[in-house]
């Protein structure tokens, strides 16, 4: 009986094991991927929006979706 209570015992101590090393490559991807987010955030930043490029910027939803809709946002007075 003392045998099958070691054998569970490494059982547990395998699996503990193998969802520390599953979460540290989790951690590690999920890592990369927010890198890679920022990186390119610095790009569109610097390199399409930089030197006051903004200005010249056009937004392909650009006038499509308003903040203010004058129809929808009329405050009738009696």
């Amino acid at each position: 009986m003392t045998s099958f209570w070691l054998f569970l015992s490494d059982v547990f101590k395998f699996s503990f094991g193998f969802y520390d090393f599953a979460g540290n490559v989790l951690n590690w991807i999920l890592f990369l991927v927010a890198s890679g987010i920022f990186t390119y955030w610095c790009y569109v930043l610097v390199a399409v929006l930089g030197n006051n490029k903004d200005k010249d910027y056009h937004s392909p939803t650009e006038g499509k979706f308003h903040y203010y809709n004058p129809e929808i946002h009329t405050k009738e007075v009696e």
